[in-house]
């Protein structure tokens, strides 16, 4: 036999003038997405983030400062002449009981506040996500309805309430206001998270004779730490850096440090050396408190995002 009774078919073969496959051009779009996935973008976020920094270093510098170079010059005048820079401001802070009760009373109001939210809110989340009782869902809309509501349109009734049990001008009224605004977005978000954990995981320690308390603290806390963490990081900022519900609420005894310092801005020329470091204390007490649990933080706001 022949060999070319033996060859296989013949594969045909592309013409010499056949046009090559042509690459698509990219858009102007791609190219620019393309351009800041690089190393441009980290440029720009490195330099927003430096100006984003920028009034942070200047107070600081300014605290350390005494009011007569602050008078004469800006903050930046450090770095051509540090011999200005002196802790007298701080022990001047330290002497002024105004500011230094009211650095108590802010965490009077803050721990208590942030504690009372999370511990009822991890409560009635667990209750929402893995309880049947009556009416649940509509009493979940309910709680959920609450988040639209705003703070001003309670404080004429709530003051009233207040003052008609006693404790109008008080820190534990002031608690009381944080706990009661804080809680329905602590429900919400914590319902949803239990919501998430494996229905399996609950049945096999029920099996194991695990009752409800017993399967909430040892089960469903632990599991939920990131969002417990990031619900505790979002109520102690807003309740520490609050100043319209202490102003109605609390009285000269029971400020915090906001009203405090809004006090002294009406004297500004006559005490800058107190306004600058009790600033710069109230703003790096929350910053240390969020950088402590950052971890936590970015794990509780990415939950849920992948499967």
């Amino acid at each position: 036999m022949s060999a070319d009774a033996t060859a296989g078919p013949a594969v045909p073969q592309q013409s010499a003038d056949r046009p090559a496959a042509v690459r698509p051009r990219e858009s102007l779009g791609s190219r620019l997405a393309a351009l800041a996935g690089g190393g441009l973008v980290r440029v720009v976020l490195l330099v927003v983030g430096l100006f984003w920094l920028l009034p942070t270093v200047g107070l600081l510098l300014s605290s350390l400062r005494t009011p007569v170079d602050i008078s004469s010059s800006g903050w930046w005048k450090v770095f051509t002449s540090p011999s200005q820079l002196t802790v007298t401001n701080y022990r001047t802070l330290l002497d002024n009981h105004a500011i230094t009760d009211s650095l108590v009373n802010t965490a009077l109001i803050t721990i208590p506040a942030t504690l009372l939210v999370v511990v009822i809110g991890a409560l009635a989340g667990y209750a929402f996500a893995w309880m049947d009782f009556p009416g649940r869902d509509w009493w979940f809309i309910a709680v959920v309805a609450m988040l639209v509501v705003p703070v001003q349109v309670a404080l004429i009734p709530v003051a009233k309430l207040f003052g008609d049990i006693g404790i109008f001008g008080d820190i534990s009224g002031v608690v009381l206001f944080h706990t009661a605004f804080g809680l329905p977005f602590a429900i919400f978000l914590l319902r949803n998270f239990f919501a998430e954990i494996p229905r399996e995981l609950l049945e096999a320690a029920r099996l194991d004779g695990a009752g409800e308390l017993r399967l909430f603290t040892r089960v469903v806390m632990p599991l939920g730490g990131p969002a417990i963490a990031s619900l505790g990081i979002f109520q102690f900022l807003w309740v520490w850096n609050d100043m319209l519900v202490a102003l109605i609420f609390a009285d000269s005894n029971s400020q915090p440090v906001t009203v405090a310092l809004q006090q002294q801005v009406r004297q500004f020329g006559n005490n800058i050396d107190i306004l600058a470091p009790g600033a710069f204390v109230s703003m790096v007490i929350p910053l240390a408190v969020f950088f402590a649990f950052q971890r936590q933080f970015v794990s509780g706001v990415m939950a849920g995002a992948v499967k």
